[in-house]
């Protein structure tokens, strides 16, 4: 199981990397450039790959194994980053986005691949449990690393050797993915070894609406769509959305690369494991039902500070405090949702389980990334106070499906605690 772990988490590190170069490095840098929210929150469509992902997913489902999958996307990434290093973001802006987008898209195909054989690999709760907190912890602990951390330095390590460094590890990475015994195991030989039986779906590729009709069918599936497409709504807009209040009222881009891009991701992770810890014990539907009540909680105090507008050691205090809680229990949902959609992604037969897991992962990503990329415009329009709001309102709904859910609808089935092994 370690080994596992190792491999599954390693993965999602470096496929965090890109998340966290867009997330946290790009707009503090824009915003100090004086560039508007609107026009800040438009740079999402960096992400849209990840939204193009289930067109291809069943390339990666019936074509090749899933370590060849691997190791081309991450070396792949290794020469863009190589490319990037070459560029100067001053006078080759263009070509920065374009290798950022370069990067979004290796890294959904790579994230394809890296779903697939986590959905072979995790057999049982317990499993399930610890493999998505190793999922969520790598991809948040690469975001840090390339957000956070890396804002930290730019100043003093420069462009080029930043992504110099990035180049080294993908690299690193890749040659590690080709010698990884994990991907011998009899399971996934017993997975490769089906790949002439799946060939024999040519049919389904030539007709994709038979795929959508099994992807559909599978058990738990329309609840699980609804829910991914909205559990991140309101709380993606207050991310967004209140570090750059601070930097307009109360932080230095430095200091907010230290909170917000180190320590408060530093509480998301502990979320995660957190969440992986919490499921080996309890039921996922009891653990929904309280972390959405807290959630909505913390975002009517986050939404209080925002009344505060002068500087004061006190209000950083409590911004932080309110960052972190926020994170903390961002990262523990996030936990709880990659569980449920591998849970219901076990349900489908085994051709067609890579796609439907990137199917729901899509949709994920898609109801963050449409939010996140208008979330700037409705602080332009409204202000601050009313957007809040707003997203306050959407926390708040989201918790009311889950906790229906848990009682008369697909998270019913969890509801009663299981005994810990």
């Amino acid at each position: 199981m370690n080994d596992k772990l190792v491999f599954l988490g390693l993965l999602y590190f470096v496929q965090g990397i890109p998340y966290g170069l867009q997330s946290s490095l790009l707009p503090v840098y824009l915003r100090g450039a004086g560039h508007s929210l609107t026009r800040i929150g438009f740079t999402k469509v960096l992400y849209f790959p990840w939204v193009l992902k289930v067109l291809w997913a069943p390339l990666v489902d019936r074509i090749g194994t899933k370590r060849r999958w691997l190791v081309a996307t991450v070396s792949g990434l290794a020469l863009t980053c190589l490319a990037s290093s070459a560029l100067a973001p001053e006078m080759h802006i263009w070509g920065v986005a374009g290798t950022l987008l370069a990067m979004n898209t290796l890294a959904s195909v790579q994230d394809i691949a890296v779903d697939g054989a986590a959905v072979g690999l995790l057999k049982g709760r317990g499993e399930l449990g610890l493999g998505n907190t190793a999922q969520v912890v790598g991809y948040k602990a690469g975001s840090v690393f390339a957000g956070g951390g890396l804002l930290a330095v730019i100043d003093v390590a420069g462009w080029s050797w930043m992504f110099m460094l990035l180049t080294f590890v993908y690299a690193g990475v890749a040659l590690f993915v080709w010698g990884a015994t994990v991907l011998d195991e009899e399971l996934m030989r017993g997975q490769q070894a089906d790949c002439s039986r799946r060939a024999g779906h040519g049919a389904d590729a030539l007709m994709p609406w038979r795929v959508w009709r099994k992807l559909l069918a599978v058990p738990g599936t329309a609840w699980t769509v609804l829910y991914v497409l909205t559990y991140k709504l309101g709380e993606q807009g207050a991310v967004t959305m209140f570090p750059l209040f601070l930097l307009d009222h109360h932080m230095t881009a430095r200091e907010l690369g230290f909170w917000n891009g180190v320590i408060a991701m530093g509480f998301s992770i502990c979320g995660s494991s957190l969440g992986g810890l919490l499921l080996a014990q309890f039921s996922i539907g009891a653990l929904m039902r309280r972390v959405f009540v807290l959630r909505t909680v913390s975002m009517v105090f986050q939404s209080t500070l925002l009344t505060v507008l002068e500087p004061s050691p006190l209000m950083k205090g409590m911004a932080v405090l309110s960052m972190s809680v926020q994170h903390f229990l961002g990262g523990l949902i996030t936990t709880l949702t990659f569980t449920t959609m591998m849970h219901c992604t076990q349900r489908a037969e085994e051709s067609i389980q890579a796609t439907h897991y990137s199917f729901l992962a899509t949709l994920e990503v898609l109801g963050k990334l449409t939010f996140s990329a208008l979330a700037g415009g409705v602080v332009d329009w409204f202000g601050f106070q009313v957007a809040f709001f707003f997203f306050l309102t959407l926390s708040a709904g989201t918790a009311l499906h889950v906790w229906t859910a848990t009682f008369t609808g697909a998270l019913r089935e969890h509801q009663l605690k299981e005994q810990p092994k």
